[in-house]
């Protein structure tokens, strides 16, 4: 079954409940953006503000340079999955270690330039792949780059059962194609948050995806 993940990408706590809200009537799993302002242009909410609805399930995507820095904060957030990017700096194995043995899963973001290749040794340490497609620490604008698929391939090839998620320019007149693809998560900013009625655009993606 295809996931519909409604993301959150605030620079302040006022900013990050008013997203909350708007997606907390419909939304089982939500995909939260945090930024360091190093790896990503743009400083997003600080980790130690950030909260969520006990009954979702929360996955915390960390555009840090150096994430692993932050791991008992992480720990203490104890979100469902943490995704870090294959870009950033320190020990991933050891992250890896720590986040299981604590009950969280882990992932692996690839920005548009990062091969797959980057990722495979660990891909036995790795519960999740992010194909990010977007503009990193921004909500909405993008255009889901398609050529990226081809990344879904690769790692479908390398380990089949592993969960892929998609992050950047997600609508519902290409979320059936992505999904098709092998893609098992569509993270949506722009196309939930900005619509008249973000239940009714969750909806839309819901259905575009629906049997599969």
């Amino acid at each position: 079954m295809v996931s519909i993940v409604p993301t959150i990408t605030a620079s302040e706590p006022h900013a990050y409940r008013e997203q909350m809200e708007r997606i907390e009537p419909f939304a089982h799993r939500i995909h939260i953006d945090v930024s360091d302002g190093v790896l990503a242009p743009r400083k997003l909410i600080e980790l130690d503000k950030l909260w969520w609805n006990g009954n979702m399930l929360a996955d915390l995507h960390m555009m840090y340079q150096q994430p692993f820095e932050h791991t008992e904060l992480i720990v203490a957030l104890h979100p469902t999955l943490v995704i870090v990017h294959a870009e950033a700096l320190g020990d991933f194995f050891s992250f890896a270690y720590q986040m299981h043995l604590h009950g969280i899963e882990i992932g692996v973001a690839l920005l548009p330039d990062t091969p797959v290749s980057k990722i495979k040794s660990a891909l036995g340490n790795i519960d999740h792949v992010l194909i990010f497609s977007g503009n990193l620490g921004y909500q909405g604008g993008s255009e889901a780059d398609l050529s990226l698929l081809e990344k879904v391939k690769q790692i479908r090839e390398l380990r089949p059962t592993i969960e892929i998620g998609w992050d950047g320019g997600v609508n519902d007149g290409h979320a059936r194609q992505l999904a098709e693809a092998g893609v098992d998560v569509l993270n949506t900013g722009g196309f939930v948050h900005h619509a008249e009625n973000p239940g009714d655009a969750y909806a839309k993606l819901k259905a575009a995806v629906d049997g599969l």
